[in-house]
């Protein structure tokens, strides 16, 4: 991911609500968003490259969202793919904060990432770029190619739109995903300093990114209300005419 923003239990009627966009190169392979025949209880995308997953939940309310950490030269070939990371927690039984702690036994093994894990009863935030592990309490959130609430255009403008929206009664997941298509970069004064050419850094600092090889995949919606029922919307891009396909799941959270 790119982008993940996170509004934890602040509102009563929803619990979580998690918005999130996919940015990656247009030709590298992925399965949507699906419950994996291996693993029934869980619904996620694949990377076909490296295995793993960006974003997923499961039926019994487990999720992981993962983003890289921008650090241009500094990327070590044949590092573990990160996206293990996310997947691991998701066919694991472990509680968000037990896992952390496991990551962190291992995070030099990787190249640079975010991770959220979560569950009905707590969510953790995991960094190999930063120490220990923060255990969240409810309030909003945003990630990106930095850390937690690194305060990027993208970031901070994603959180206004989202709190926004959560004033909403009924919050719509079209609302949702609408804040994930703002194709508005920041300005040039309001880059960010990751070591790419201020171009390029402009070229990558809207929510919703449209490069030549390299753009947004897919946007996710993740929403639990108060009787912990999941909707997950996944919208995937075709970026050569701009169309787009919905996959739509919902269910309880089973004990």
């Amino acid at each position: 991911m790119c982008l993940i923003l996170l509004a934890y239990q602040k509102d009563p009627r929803y619990p979580l609500v998690l918005c999130a966009n996919r940015d990656e190169l247009y030709d590298r392979p992925t399965a949507g968003a699906s419950f994996w025949s291996e693993n029934p209880g869980v619904l996620a995308g694949k990377d076909l490259n490296h295995h793993g997953t960006w974003l997923g939940i499961t039926k019994t309310g487990r999720w992981s969202a993962l983003s890289n950490y921008r650090e241009p030269g500094k990327t070590k070939t044949g590092s573990i793919s990160r996206g293990v990371l996310a997947q691991n927690f998701l066919i694991g039984a472990e509680l968000p904060e037990e896992y952390a702690e496991m990551v962190q036994c291992r995070a030099d093994q990787f190249n640079g990432f975010n991770l959220l894990v979560g569950d009905p009863t707590q969510v953790v935030y995991i960094s190999n770029r930063v120490e220990g592990y923060q255990i969240l309490t409810p309030g909003l959130y945003g990630i990106s190619n930095h850390l937690l609430n690194t305060p990027w255009h993208k970031v901070t403008w994603g959180k206004q739109v989202l709190d926004s929206v959560l004033k909403a009664n009924p919050v719509k997941v079209s609302a949702l995903l609408s804040i994930l298509n703002d194709q508005t970069p920041a300005e040039i004064n309001n880059l960010p300093d990751t070591g790419l050419t201020p171009e390029l850094e402009q070229l990558l600092s809207p929510i919703f990114i449209k490069a030549d090889n390299y753009g947004t995949r897919s946007s996710t919606v993740i929403q639990i209300d108060a009787n912990e029922e999941v909707t997950f919307v996944e919208r995937a891009f075709c970026h050569k005419d701009g169309s787009y396909q919905d996959r739509q799941y919902q269910f309880r959270i089973s004990k």
